[in-house]
């Protein structure tokens, strides 16, 4: 463990250390894939960007979209400004894309049921929608690959399991195949056809095969996996199986395997779990790479490079799970469900160097790996995707990487699917911006909340309810790049991890300890409460709110904590039920004296959904409080920086009129949200602020639940003058 913790930490300090002629990936543009619906279309319905590939001239990227039954097709003339180019509409399911010239080849699944599946392929021209030939598959295809010289497409035909009938298990008939067609022309040969049968070969349901990804290298061989069979197969050139073996197990050590509700624990392991890979990708005519994401019985949370007669060349074991954990990228809720998920592989040369692209389902991050040596390939990236990332296409000629994200959130308000696209450059990595690698015990995060400064480069920093059973302090040291978590500190009481704690807002007690501010739910019995706690995290004090702010609380309580001259001020986010609309209080308590008070703060009117406050923060002679909507994308209007003097927060009794304070926008973060070229991220939770006025701000990230695990962690200058 200790080997690939080092490999990763070397890799990725050199990327982020090194700003001089160092050839870095770097995202330049999300594109969200409901824009390519027609004008008078619900944008609202679901939509999905799956397997995708790019046209010959590398203008024109093609994408699968399930839920709407279309091909996507997006401009990427200006890659840093992508464009709709529209939908072509198919009478099927399209499940996978492979484009020869400007020519797109694609599966397409018109199944009835599980025991009647069928499908076919579709050559379409990409630039007019024409369907130019049709192939009937006899079965339902699933992935969709070319041959590097043009000569024939294979694809893999799944006739997928019902996976709630008899608890998935196989067999599950009729079984599924390979099937090549010869290209003449450019054109299909449908009378070309071959069925290339795959049954009696793996030790799992070989009389069930279901073939899941295939690839062609440039000696005209298929490689195809099975993945819930835990098998693959090589098809030489004739059409004929030449290799076929185990895809293996592996031993995990030093997993999380509980989905306990949140923490992250590290301390487990598994033996003999199955690989069971979906994606596949040559890497030269003889070594391929899959990505291990498992499906009923497996799933080794890493990817593997095979030779082409089975040996086990490489395999990344947990390196690749752990690099995500230090970049606070690991879906905690997913830990007994195959942890990260690496779900696609592909491959690419840039200048001169041999690039493996491995993208995790869950943790919604894109591992570059230098691949010279195919034994030995070296971290060098990790890039943030959007959610569930499931197809990727690779433009050496253009020095473009571009990623299908699949997951569509928009019902339930969050990210919609989106294509993204990095470019490779001359220029310093902007990803990750927070990491906890470097650490001795391998420590995970997520859900960064409120936030304080202290001396000239240590930010100390919560993470939230999401992880209920590990709340913790954060020391963040800002002088690295990217900033590191250097200690995390657990909040205990009477010497146990404490319970029912919502940390938003931490601020320095002035005597080496703590005052920590948690957002009540009283339907979760989690209380409104303050927390004085030591430097080691033990809770010394707990303070309930009074009874004239219980009378009218609601569970969108305390976000951030600040210290005025022995006073502590505390943001509550949302209107309680005695405050007019558009208007929140800022809440004061005074330890020595057990005083409580309050004034009211105007919010920014929302253009939808709501706006409430995040953070609250002292310096010089104002109180500097973030305020924001809960929308993101392009959806996304107010997250902002205001700040309020100190001299008209005079709190007044509870219960009674409170005074209304006025307000002083000091920083629109819409430009900084949108500077790394994703979408608007929703939840501005963190702002610290240094004696000299230099400000940092951090986004939460949900704990990786339905969320991008994306986090935002970056300095903004010195905030305003006149300190």
């Amino acid at each position: 463990m200790h080997r690939t913790l080092l490999t990763s930490a070397f890799a990725l300090a050199a990327v982020a250390g090194t700003a001089q002629a160092e050839m870095v990936f770097n995202r330049i543009a999300s594109f969200p894939v409901a824009s390519n619906m027609a004008e008078g279309e619900d944008r609202a319905r679901e939509t999905s960007s799956e397997i995708i590939d790019v046209t010959a001239d590398g203008m024109t990227l093609v994408y699968t979209d399930s839920p709407l039954g279309v091909l996507g097709r997006v401009d990427i003339t200006d890659p840093a400004a992508p464009a709709p180019l529209g939908n072509i509409a198919l009478d099927g399911e399209p499940t996978s894309v492979a484009v020869l010239g400007s020519v797109a080849f694609t599966g397409i699944n018109t199944s009835e049921s599980y025991v009647a599946p069928s499908g076919r392929l579709a050559a379409i021209d990409v630039t007019s929608g024409e369907e130019l030939a049709s192939c009937d598959l006899g079965g339902q295809p699933d992935s969709v690959a070319k041959a590097p010289d043009g000569s024939f497409i294979a694809v893999a035909i799944e006739n997928e399991r019902d996976e709630d009938l008899n608890d998935g298990a196989l067999p599950q008939l009729p079984a599924g195949f390979v099937v090549k067609i010869a290209l003449e022309g450019g054109a299909l040969d449908c009378d070309s056809l071959q069925k290339i049968e795959m049954t009696g070969l793996a030790e799992v349901g070989g009389d069930d095969p279901e073939p899941e990804f295939v690839d062609i290298n440039a000696l005209g061989e298929i490689v195809v996996t099975m993945q819930e069979n835990n098998h693959i197969a090589v098809i030489g050139a004739d059409g004929t199986v030449s290799a076929h073996f185990s895809a293996g197990a592996v031993d995990l050590e030093g997993i999380d395997a509980t989905d306990e509700r949140g923490a992250l624990l590290f301390t487990e392991s598994q033996s003999g779990v199955k690989r069971e890979p979906d994606a596949v990708k040559w890497i030269d005519d003889q070594h391929f790479a899959t990505a291990n994401e498992g499906d009923y019985e497996g799933g080794s949370r890493g990817w593997t490079i095979f030779s082409k007669t089975g040996e086990v060349v490489y395999d990344s074991g947990t390196s690749f799970e752990q690099a995500l954990i230090q970049i606070g990228h690991y879906p905690d809720k997913r830990s007994d469900a195959k942890g990260v998920e690496p779900e696609s592989v592909t491959f690419g040369e840039f200048g001169g160097t041999p690039m493996i692209f491995v993208g995790s389902e869950r943790g919604s991050v894109v591992g570059v790996y230098d691949a010279t040596d195919p034994s030995a390939p070296v971290l060098t990236q990790l890039l943030p995707s959007g959610v569930g990332p499931e197809g990727y296409v690779t433009i050496p000629s253009r020095n473009l990487l571009v990623s299908a994200n699949e997951t569509d959130l928009g019902e339930d308000g969050g990210a919609r699917a989106h294509v993204m696209l990095f470019e490779y450059a001359e220029g310093e990595a902007m990803y990750p911006q927070l990491t906890s690698e470097g650490m001795e015990q391998l420590t995970g995060w997520g859900a960064i909340s409120g936030m304080v400064a202290e001396g000239d480069s240590t930010v100390w920093a919560v993470s939230d309810s999401f992880y209920g059973y590990q709340p913790r302090i954060f020391k963040i040291d800002v002088s690295s790049k990217p900033a590191r978590i250097v200690d995390a500190i657990d909040i205990t009481r009477a010497g146990h991890i404490a319970q029912k704690l919502d940390l938003e807002g931490i601020t320095l007690d002035g005597e080496g300890g703590f005052w920590l501010a948690s957002e009540g739910r009283t339907d979760r019995l989690i209380p409104h409460a303050l927390y004085h706690v030591n430097a080691q995290g033990e809770i010394e004090e707990e303070i309930g709110l009074p009874a004239e702010l219980m009378a009218v609380e609601k569970r969108f309580g305390f976000e951030g904590i600040t210290l005025v001259d022995g006073t502590l001020w505390m943001a509550i986010q949302r209107e309680w039920n005695d405050d007019e609309k558009g208007q929140v209080k800022l809440v004061a308590y005074t330890p020595e004296t057990g005083e409580w008070g309050a004034v009211r703060y105007p919010l920014d009117a929302p253009t939808t959904g709501w706006v409430g406050l995040s953070e609250i923060v002292a310096h010089g002679e104002h109180a500097y409080i973030v305020e924001r909507d809960n929308l993101l994308g392009e959806a996304a209007a107010t997250k902002k920086i205001y700040r309020v003097a100190l001299s008209e927060m005079q709190p007044a009794a509870l219960g009674g009129e409170l005074p209304l304070v006025s307000k002083e926008e000091v920083r629109d973060l819409l430009p900084d949200l949108k500077a790394n070229g994703g979408y608007v991220l929703d939840k501005v939770e963190g702002l610290a602020i240094f004696s000299d006025g230099t400000a940092w701000v951090s986004t939460d990230n949900d704990g990786v639940d339905d969320h991008s695990g994306e986090t935002m962690f970056f300095n903004i200058g010195q905030l305003g003058s006149g300190y």
